[in-house]
């Protein structure tokens, strides 16, 4: 059966209802919180899928990266932004240091008690 999403103007809460096509404009929906028939139908959302491509296309501006070094809120942002748009688990510590760049905690300070979380270090090139 199909989910309608419905806001009742008398409580301001929002709920699905569960009707089958046939009963749907039929059947009279009420809110379940308040008995109210009083509502309206809220548009479902609507998700687009993109491709690897496209979902990095938005970071290929280089005006979003102006000023990060100076601003950790907006870096952390900026990286959970680029998290999400990978669409891949991230490491474990990935949403530690952006949880800790959202708090204002500067690159430097999440480095010192971190120290482990930039990964295994490079070997010397001899």
């Amino acid at each position: 059966m199909p989910t309608y999403d419905y806001l009742c103007h008398d409580c301001r809460k929002r709920f699905d209802i569960f009707l089958t096509y046939q009963e749907y404009g039929v059947k009279p929906v009420t809110c379940p919180h308040c008995g109210s028939s009083h509502i309206r139908r809220r548009a479902p959302r609507v998700r687009v899928l993109k491709g690897d491509e496209a979902r990095l296309q938005a970071f290929s501006d280089p005006s979003k990266f102006a000023g990060l070094e100076d601003d950790p809120r907006t870096m952390g942002k900026l990286f959970r932004e680029m998290g999400g748009a990978l669409g891949e688990e991230m490491p474990p510590q990935f949403n530690e240091i952006v949880d800790r760049l959202e708090a204002g905690q500067s690159a430097e300070e999440i480095e010192s008690a971190l120290p482990d979380a930039g990964g295994e270090a490079l070997p010397d090139a001899d």
